[in-house]
């Protein structure tokens, strides 16, 4: 089935921009792993109407409310993302497939600190296997992580490259990755290269030759998505113009993946914008 909206996030402003589209009877289909860094906010008094709420309160205050309006949420973690003549999201439970997409996925969290990583992006350390993976056929790569969005990403290479190592830096895998993924749990030291990445060291002084890395941490982010179908990111930010639209079209950001002030009022606000102008171009179409 073939929705309307698909909105991924159920924080402010996803929930927001969800309520707007069922209002205006778009078919619409909400999809978050968990629900956001809000829920770690003590207490909120800066927000109209709201003298004093938990963060976890008022998130749940607004899922309700779209459960109210019979919207579907599903608790699912996105893997991959694409386009061809609709809209595509891969979880780690199932496909689904709209004409449009709010992303309101908040800001991403998730890094890591190893030598070398931040001197060699662009140079061997990549983050989109979709977008880069063809440079690095028949050669040996490598992916640092341990869950689905690994996973998904390992898929993606192994059917290019000569192999795919997966590193977890310490951790246990948590995901079931691709036949023919080598497992590495060593923990990293640094990686190796000056003009293009050569290899990792291991804390236990193993080198191992590598011609790329991708990076999957935790689950994807935001910008991990958009640069997936080829939208504009600047940092961990999602590029959009004043009305929430980015330069693929169908696709909007709203909240905390997008510039701006990371505050509830600003991502309701969005939340309100990308919902009218998703509205508009489904109907459009």
């Amino acid at each position: 089935m073939i929705v309307d909206v698909i909105i991924l996030g159920k924080g402010p402003a996803g929930i927001q921009a969800a309520l707007y589209t069922k209002r205006a009877n778009m078919k619409t289909l909400i999809i978050g792993k968990d629900n956001g860094a809000l829920t770690k906010a003590g207490k909120i008094g800066n927000y109209y109407g709201i003298k004093s709420m938990s963060g976890i309160d008022l998130v749940e205050q607004g899922i309700s409310q779209a459960l109210a309006l019979e919207i579907p949420i599903l608790t699912e973690e996105v893997t991959g993302f694409s386009m061809n003549e609709h809209f595509k999201v891969l979880t780690n439970c199932g496909e689904y497939e709209a004409k449009a997409v709010i992303m309101a996925t908040g800001s991403p969290r998730t890094s890591i600190k190893i030598p070398g990583i931040k001197e060699l992006e662009g140079r061997g350390v990549s983050y989109c296997a979709v977008c880069d993976g063809f440079f690095y056929r028949r050669k040996v790569v490598g992916v640092l992580g341990n869950s689905a969005y690994a996973a998904q990403e390992a898929e993606e290479l192994i059917a290019m490259a000569s192999s795919v190592i997966l590193f977890t830096n310490g951790k246990e895998p948590d995901s079931v990755f691709p036949d023919g993924t080598i497992i590495e749990t060593g923990k990293i030291s640094r990686l190796i290269g000056s003009d293009a990445i050569e290899a990792v060291e291991m804390e236990d002084g193993r080198k191992i030759d590598l011609a790329g890395l991708f990076i999957a941490l935790g689950s994807a982010s935001s910008t991990d998505l958009a640069l997936k179908i080829g939208a504009l990111t600047e940092g961990n930010k999602i590029v959009t113009d004043e009305k929430k639209r980015t330069n693929v079209p169908g696709l909007f950001a709203a909240g905390d993946c997008t510039e701006g002030i990371m505050q509830i009022s600003k991502a309701v606000a969005d939340g309100c914008i990308a919902a009218m102008e998703a509205i508009a171009y489904v109907r459009a179409k």
